[in-house]
């Protein structure tokens, strides 16, 4: 016999109320593991990355743009409230919250992710970057020998290598400030990519590194050579690039914050640091409160994700309030690059909304 159709209502359709409110979605539900899910189309958040804020800008693979976050974070949090991220990556969701007042935790296996993120809490004065550069700069060169001339030009790998040195005299001498984990989170993200604005010649980023050897096959492929790349001019360029939309009011928010952010490298399954409910909203992952779990679709749109995800949610004990669908409207650049649909992958943004007492 089957199972009869559930239909869950979120505190007499709360939820609905506040999509419905944006006057961007349209409603319909769609059938999962013998319930009736609301599913909510439309396009909540924009497709254009640069409508964010400029600090977000951290080269990472496998990352989501910031108004994603921000939609569910001014949605369904309130000033001070806590917003967690179990797989915080370059920090996206994290300083989302904090641009907007709230109380955040991160959490990430990979040390490399608070590197990315902390510093950027406290944002630096241009002027005094530039001139803690100059005094690194300046100091006595420590003779080296490179050993990844694959990646790096000579001299660029000696200017990587002293300002490697100069980090760890600091940490030593206990006298590391805050400009000198900025220029490490600035310089940890400079170290391999794409563009002339990298240390590297043309590679991976830097939490997708890639052996020397497979470097020297790319190298001989794309018949590329590195070339000198002055870091400090780059950490610079960078650092301007990263502060050029932050206000007063979201850099006071940041600074706000930063006193009570928690940063974890634990088993995203085993956080028992966090108090139980103390969590309002989570960006990715279950532990309790909201989470907004994003799902993508794969073979080409054949497998839609949330048709997997909700039952297990289910018999977790979590209620799936609805699906949201970001149909975005994408530009002639992206068109360009082949994202001329909202139908693959994470394209579409598909969020599965989930909700535990």
């Amino acid at each position: 016999m089957r199972t009869p159709l559930r239909m869950f209502d979120f505190q007499a359709g709360v939820l609905a109320e506040r999509i419905h409110a944006t006057g961007r979605s349209q409603e319909n539900t769609v059938e999962i593991a013998g319930n009736l899910i609301p599913c909510y189309s439309g396009e909540f958040w924009t497709s254009r990355q640069r409508q964010a804020a400029s600090i977000h800008e951290i080269s990472y693979r496998a990352c989501f743009k910031p108004q994603l976050p921000r939609f569910f974070i001014e949605l369904l949090t309130k000033n001070h409230d806590i917003v967690y991220d179990p797989f915080s990556g370059r920090g996206t969701t994290v300083i989302e919250a904090g641009l907007l007042g709230r109380k955040a935790i991160s959490n990430d296996v990979n040390p490399l992710s608070r590197i990315l993120t902390e510093p950027r809490f406290l944002v630096p004065d241009v002027e005094v970057v530039m001139q803690r550069l100059s005094e690194i700069h300046e100091q006595k060169k420590i003779p080296s020998r490179t050993v990844l001339s694959m990646f790096f030009h000579p001299e660029t790998e000696k200017e990587i290598l002293h300002l490697k040195h100069y980090f760890a005299r600091r940490r030593k001498a206990r006298t590391e400030d805050n400009i000198d984990r900025w220029l490490r989170m600035v310089a940890t993200n400079r170290l391999t990519g794409h563009s002339k604005g990298f240390f590297s010649v043309y590679t991976l980023p830097p939490n997708q590194a890639v052996k020397k050897e497979s470097q020297i096959k790319i190298n001989k492929r794309l018949r590329q050579k590195p070339q000198y790349r002055d870091i400090y001019e780059l950490i610079l360029k960078k650092t301007k690039s990263l502060l050029r939309n932050i206000d007063h009011v979201q850099a006071e928010n940041l600074k706000r914050i930063s006193q009570g952010v928690r940063f974890l490298s634990d088993d995203s399954r085993h956080t028992r640091s966090i108090d139980t409910g103390s969590v309002q909203l989570t960006v990715t992952s279950p532990t309790g409160g909201w989470v907004a779990f994003e799902v993508g679709e794969v073979r080409s749109g054949r497998v839609k994700l949330e048709e997997y995800v909700v039952p297990l949610a289910l018999r977790s004990g979590f209620r799936c309030e609805g699906i949201i669908l970001n149909v975005q409207t994408f530009t002639k650049t992206s068109n360009i690059w082949g994202i001329s649909n909202n139908l693959k992958g994470t394209n579409t943004n598909r969020i599965a909304l989930f909700h535990k007492e």
